[in-house]
């Protein structure tokens, strides 16, 4: 594909998609026909754009003042986005196009302008594109790249044909959602992942625009752009925007009572009832469900009360009101049947844009919290999310995060940054502390990963000038990593190599390189792994709790045989604590005695279940290997869990229970075990 090619497409899929990013492409028109739209989507001319402004009055003559306000602060908000702000977030994607710095911000002004006509109450966003400075700029740069395309008469009208046209993106929307309830609008805007969100991006992915019915499924297949490419690009833009679900409910809510509301009269609801109206709407008569309430109630939006001095932004809770928001996420989940779960209230900060930010909770919030049977409190912005157990706290806390310069990390390793780098920071009654009883999680969004392998991609600690490995869960284009400890983090891509592993590459070398770069398994020394070398009972409980993120430095154990000052101590000491692994007495653990394969499956098996209680077992998997009755009666119920979930597989139709296992056995079975579903 030639650049003036991929400029084209690249502009058209990029525009198309990034319409999706602000919620639901339904558009502020409807119908096709019903906006008295003809002709077929090659034709530039099909968008009566005056007809189009006319409909649209109908379209929100549903909506209170309240509901158009809210559409009206969502496109303030997202009109506010900075240049450097979205070519930070639409990062994925275009480090796959070769656009010129021009270009881009024509292209970002010509997003802003498609999404704001989605989000405004009167649709003059559609109209006054065709009086923008830039109308010309946004014309000459399609048709031009897009003679060399192939796309024909590739503008702004064809564009906006792509979507609201006669054939176009909208129309078969409204087809698809004719017949479904409000609520099942509301469910697919709060559950972007659900089987009907995934038919609307089909929808999407395979519309054509131009006379060469070029579809955006396989432009972005030429430019090799992924589905993930793109979901990272849409998490990045909503991480920033406060109001986009608000919004996109206001939309559904437009839609449903304009275009979908069946004709026939429904009875009248009693106004009586609590949360019952006579408005025509359904979305007031009939509420969400409940487990809508719940993902509802579970988020609090505080980007208001965020003030920044120096530098420095502070949220400033108010008690009663977050005091509330606890409540009614307590309230939501007994309704919803969850009641007791570990719920969580995330507290959305919106986009930040000082270096240093700092969430107080008062000691009441944290009271409050473990009243309701809240178990963490999270904080979001700018797509890091720090969750906090509260139930170790009686007190006052506040968080700290900044982030810090790149220099920070890049002045002391070679190693190619994957993220921001975080300095984190957490006060206890105003002192501060830098461990934890709970560990408190944080979730990294991801940057210049192309050309990475993500299964190297590591969360760093900084200290003392050094870095130590961590780990980390990768979670789409985030990685996540529980904490007992803060200090300085960054995720990087971990590449550690081995010169001793050749006579294992075929089955072990991937694994063993994954293992080594989360830090759950080091070498020898001198660049050496020693595969074949037995693994120790200790050695065995540090891997298995460094790669499960399990660590708790305030776990203690009480074997006379483990020193407290003895590197594997507070890995056996979890490890004891949460039953995964047992001495060979009460009072003796052996910690330098080699581990058996049945003895390993074992402590793989408990350390999973105690992260995944759901997981079951099926007892008869042990059938299957010939030597099943050497296998002791205290450990089949590990090897059978192990064995059911190929964590741990045989060799020969045998398990071979009692024979050592070697390292490069251990580093494979602790890959398999991080990648458990």
């Amino acid at each position: 594909m030639t650049l003036k090619k991929k400029l084209v497409v690249s502009t058209l899929a990029v525009s198309m998609a990034a319409v999706a990013v602000a919620g639901l492409p339904l558009s502020s028109k409807g119908l096709a026909a019903q906006f008295g739209i003809v002709g077929t989507a090659s034709a530039a001319t099909s968008v009566d754009f005056a007809s189009l402004k006319e409909r649209a009055t109908k379209l929100y003559s549903t909506l209170t003042d309240a509901d158009k306000q809210t559409l009206r602060d969502f496109r303030t908000e997202l009109q506010g986005l900075s240049r450097e702000q979205l070519e930070k977030d639409f990062a994925p994607v275009l480090a796959q196009l070769e656009l010129s710095d021009a270009e881009k911000t024509t292209l970002f002004d010509l997003y802003l302008k498609v999404v704001s006509s989605i989000y405004t109450p009167d649709l003059s966003a559609v109209t006054d594109i065709l009086k923008s400075p830039n109308y010309e700029a946004y014309q000459a740069l399609l048709k031009e790249i897009g003679k060399q395309a192939g796309i024909t008469d590739l503008s702004v009208e064809e564009v906006y044909s792509f979507i609201f046209g006669s054939n176009g993106v909208e129309q078969k929307l409204i087809n698809l959602l004719k017949g479904k309830s409000e609520s099942d609008l509301a469910d697919l805007i709060i559950h972007p992942n659900s089987e009907l969100a995934n038919q609307v991006k089909t929808i999407v992915l395979d519309s054509t625009i131009g006379t060469a019915n070029y579809s955006l499924r396989a432009s972005l297949a030429n430019l090799k752009i992924t589905k993930d490419m793109i979901a990272a690009t849409k998490n990045n833009v909503e991480s920033r925007l406060t109001n986009e679900k608000a919004a996109a409910l206001v939309l559904a809510k437009a839609y449903y009572n304009a275009y979908l509301k069946p004709s026939t009269p429904t009875k009248p609801t009693d106004p009586s009832t609590p949360g019952s109206s006579n408005s025509g709407s359904d979305f007031t008569t009939k509420p969400l469900t409940v487990d809508q309430k719940l993902a509802a109630a579970a988020t609090y939006d505080v980007s208001k009360l965020v003030q920044v001095v120096d530098g420095k932004a502070t949220v400033k809770l108010v008690d009663t009101d977050t005091i509330n928001a606890l409540a009614n996420l307590a309230a939501a989940a007994k309704a919803a049947g969850k009641e007791g779960t570990a719920l969580t209230l995330t507290l959305n900060l919106g986009t930040i844009t000082a270096p240093t930010v700092e969430v107080p909770l008062s000691k009441a919030i944290v009271e409050a919290a473990k009243t309701n049977g809240i178990a963490n409190i999270a904080v979001t912005f700018n797509g890091v999310t720090v969750t906090i157990p509260v139930s170790q706290f009686s007190t006052a806390i506040a968080l700290t995060v900044t982030t810090a310069k790149p220099e920070v990390v890049t002045s002391v390793t070679k190693l190619k940054l994957a993220s921001d780098v975080y300095e984190f920071g957490l006060s206890v009654d105003g002192v501060a502390t830098s461990t934890f009883k709970q560990p408190i999680t944080i979730k990294l969004p991801l940057k210049n990963t192309d050309g990475l392998d993500k299964e190297l991609l590591s969360v760093a600690k900084l200290v003392y000038g050094s870095l130590q490995f961590q780990g980390g869960v990768l979670d789409g284009e985030f990685i996540v990593e529980p904490r007992d400890t803060f200090s300085s983090y960054a995720v990087l891509e971990n590449k550690v190599n081995f010169t001793d592993i050749a006579s294992v590459q075929a089955w072990a070398g991937k694994q063993i390189q994954v293992v080594a770069a989360k830090g759950a398994i080091e070498g020898v020394g001198e660049g050496k792994f020693a595969p074949k070398s037995n693994v120790t009972r200790a050695e065995f409980a540090k891997m298995l709790i460094r790669a499960l993120n399990l660590e708790n430095n305030s776990a203690v154990q009480s074997f006379s045989d483990v020193s407290s000052t003895a590197w594997y101590a507070p890995y056996v000491a979890v490890a004891a604590e949460k039953g995964i692994i047992t001495g060979r007495s009460a009072a003796k653990f052996d910690p330098n005695a080699t581990i058996t394969r049945a003895e390993m499956a074992t402590m793989i098996a408990r350390a999973v279940k105690s992260i995944n209680p759901a997981a079951t077992t099926n007892v008869t998997a042990i059938s299957q290997f010939s030597d099943a009755a050497k296998i002791s009666a205290s450990l089949r119920d590990g090897v059978a869990f192990a064995a059911d979930h190929n964590l741990v597989i045989g060799n020969a139709g045998k398990f071979n229970p009692n024979d050592t296992a070697t390292r490069a056995e251990a580093a494979v079975i602790i890959y398999r075990t991080i990648n458990f579903k």
